[in-house]
């Protein structure tokens, strides 16, 4: 599961569902939006994608997860819109047997998810104009 949401997450109950018998292991992450980057004072984050890429680039992240480590399940939502400072942009949760795979498949999603999802970050600051953020294009697929 992968999903865009422009409601916040601070109340999702992502984790419903994920209870597995086989599951010994549940970890997350969360990414919340902070108040500085690059020696700048942020106010707030503004969150644009391609909704349709982004979930199947998204699912696809989530499918190369499950194939490359030896887990259960693999979740991830994604803010759109905007956000305030200490929102949550990203949540996501893994469960495995054991906690070194969880882990490593949690560090692999959101790394993937940064580098290959169309989404893109505006970071208003408080004392210049603001701008977008790591705006590059995608790798090519085969």
């Amino acid at each position: 599961m992968f999903e865009l949401s422009d409601t916040p997450l601070e109340n999702l109950d992502a984790r419903a569902g994920m209870a597995d018998p086989r599951a010994g292991a549940f970890v997350t992450f969360e990414g919340w939006v902070r108040d500085h980057n690059d020696g700048q004072s942020v106010t707030r984050l503004e969150y644009e994608a391609y909704p349709a890429l982004a979930v199947s680039e998204g699912k696809r992240i989530l499918a190369e997860a499950r194939a490359a480590f030896d887990i259960v399940d693999a979740r991830c939502v994604h803010r759109v819109g905007d956000l305030a400072i200490g929102e949550l942009a990203v949540w996501i949760g893994v469960t495995a047997a054991h906690r070194g795979e969880a882990f490593r498949a949690c560090q692999f999603i959101i790394d993937e998810v940064k580098r290959r999802v169309p989404i893109w970050k505006k970071e208003h600051h408080a004392a210049s104009d603001s701008g977008w953020i790591n705006c590059h294009q995608l790798p090519a697929h085969s």
